[in-house]
């Protein structure tokens, strides 16, 4: 599984991710700053990757699309921390591989995780 970190996110996330094992690269990697968040499901879509976000915008995209693909992880934290988030996201996406593989979205805080399973 290979994750997209959008923009409102540190690179220094996907950097943790990686060193966990987790193939992660932040959109300014692969993209322009001033790309929209259609541009950037697009690209995911396909690129096969999961985008990982900290709003909601994606997964308001994907319900008014009925889309089902790219699977989305929203990090509904306030401490973002980068080693805290990086351990929430791999731990999240190790317990639901499968699920995201599929098309999901996953909203991670500090104390669960909710999936819901796309299209929505």
């Amino acid at each position: 599984m290979k994750l997209l970190l959008d923009m409102n996110l540190s690179p220094k996330i996907a950097a943790a991710l990686s060193h966990m094992g987790i193939e992660s690269v932040h959109w300014l990697s692969v993209g322009s700053q001033g790309a929209t968040d259609t541009e950037i499901i697009s690209y995911a879509k396909e690129n096969n990757y999961v985008v990982i976000t900290h709003d909601l915008d994606f997964s308001v995209i994907l319900s008014v699309s009925h889309g089902k693909l790219p699977s989305v992880i929203q990090i509904r934290a306030q401490d973002m921390n980068i080693e805290k988030i990086a351990n929430m996201v791999s731990f999240a996406v190790q317990e639901n591989a499968v699920e995201l593989t599929h098309g999901a979205i996953l909203s991670i805080d500090a104390k669960r995780a909710r999936l819901r399973l796309l299209p929505l």
